[in-house]
């Protein structure tokens, strides 16, 4: 792809972005290009410096790129967490005891959320226990 900043006889500036010189041609010629403001079809390439993508830029726009994402996958993980929270009781250290509870039916099914050591999980996970822990965002213990 290729960019050029264009200008129309009547003097309104635009860009356009087109496969190669040849495709502009090819539109300049065939009157599809025409100036978005007045619709004039007589449209020329202005002057404009091209721009090199040196090593730093690439980087610089690659690390642009997954700062973006990091937010957006955070503020998922955030929602994801508040709906969570806001759907569950919050039964503390009695989380294992309380998933024992519900697992065998001695309790009434519901989302639950709580405190325990890495020990109870691994017990809860042996007997077929199913839970997960809720994941620590960026700021939550800071």
């Amino acid at each position: 792809m290729i960019h050029y900043a264009l200008s129309c006889d009547n003097g309104h500036d635009f860009d356009g972005w087109f496969a190669g010189s040849a495709d502009f041609d090819k539109q300049l010629e065939s009157g599809f290009l025409t100036c978005p403001v007045c619709n004039s079809a007589n449209v020329s390439k202005s002057l404009m410096a091209p721009q090199v993508a040196t090593a730093r830029k690439q980087e610089s726009r690659k690390a642009a790129l997954i700062d973006h994402a990091q937010r957006e996958a955070v503020d998922k993980l955030r929602k994801a967490v508040a709906e969570i929270r806001a759907n569950a009781e919050d039964v503390g250290e009695r989380f294992p005891h309380e998933a024992r509870k519900i697992h065998y039916g001695e309790a009434e099914e519901r989302g639950i959320i709580g405190e325990a050591s890495p020990d109870q999980v691994l017990d809860l996970l042996e007997e077929g226990i199913e839970i997960m822990p809720l994941p620590i965002l960026p700021d939550d213990k800071n």
